[in-house]
């Protein structure tokens, strides 16, 4: 359990900038995948894990219970033994409370600390869970920003072809090549307009976690989050 809570939180830690530039350097997409795959692997052992401690709490916590109960009723039975003078019959009583009431207390401990273990389960599974929304929202937008920069890169080489094409002086080929030289430039500027606006949304993704730590930061100072 501690081996896979540690490689979740090395997942939930990981540094999306770094991530977002390695696929931007490489001008693949691998990266983010890779990390999007293991994400999903540990997440569906984490509800695996989830769910048996979840159950593990139930099954303990209702054997507590029973015990509580068993030991009330004892209790109830001593007095009864000596109201009626079967001093013999609430000593045998008595001890069977003693050992009972040992049950509870180790239960008791064990109930408290498979909770805790089970809400760190839970608080882990979240935070998974949204650092893989948030990685797949980028990777559709790095997708498209990536198709941009092969078109840009196309278009380049396309001029570069023109422009030694309208140097040979033919006056008809130069200005064929113009004309399509002008339209590759107005596609170009066309494809800027739409990355600047996929960077300016890509920013605001990758922003977004530092926003959810000011306000997380300004919520305790108010004393809106108790406990987190």
């Amino acid at each position: 359990m501690a081996s896979l809570l540690d490689k979740v939180q090395t997942l939930i830690s990981a540094n999306l900038h770094w991530l977002v530039d390695q696929a931007l350097k490489q001008n693949s997409i691998a990266v983010i995948n890779q990390y999007i795959r293991e994400v999903e692997d540990n997440l569906e052992n984490l509800s695996e894990a989830t769910a048996t401690v979840g159950g593990n709490v139930k099954t303990t916590r209702r054997k507590y219970e029973e015990l509580q109960a068993k030991a009330a009723e004892l209790d109830r039975n001593i007095d009864i033994f000596l109201r009626e003078g079967r001093d013999d019959l609430a000593r045998a009583a008595q001890s069977k409370l003693n050992s009972t009431q040992r049950l509870v207390d180790t239960y008791a401990g064990q109930v408290d600390q498979m909770q805790r273990e089970y809400q760190n389960l839970m608080d882990a599974r979240l935070k998974l869970e949204a650092k893989l929304t948030t990685i797949k929202q980028e990777r559709e937008e790095l997708e498209a920003l990536l198709e941009l920069a092969k078109s840009k890169e196309i278009t380049a080489r396309t001029i570069k072809s023109l422009d030694d094409l309208a140097g040979v002086g033919d006056a008809d080929v130069a200005r064929i090549a113009d004309s399509i030289r002008g339209r590759l430039d107005r596609a170009s500027a066309e494809s800027e307009m739409r990355a600047a606006s996929l960077d300016k949304q890509m920013d605001d993704v990758l922003d977004r976690g530092e926003l959810d730590a000011q306000l997380s930061a300004r919520k305790s100072r108010l004393g809106l989050e108790k406990g987190s």
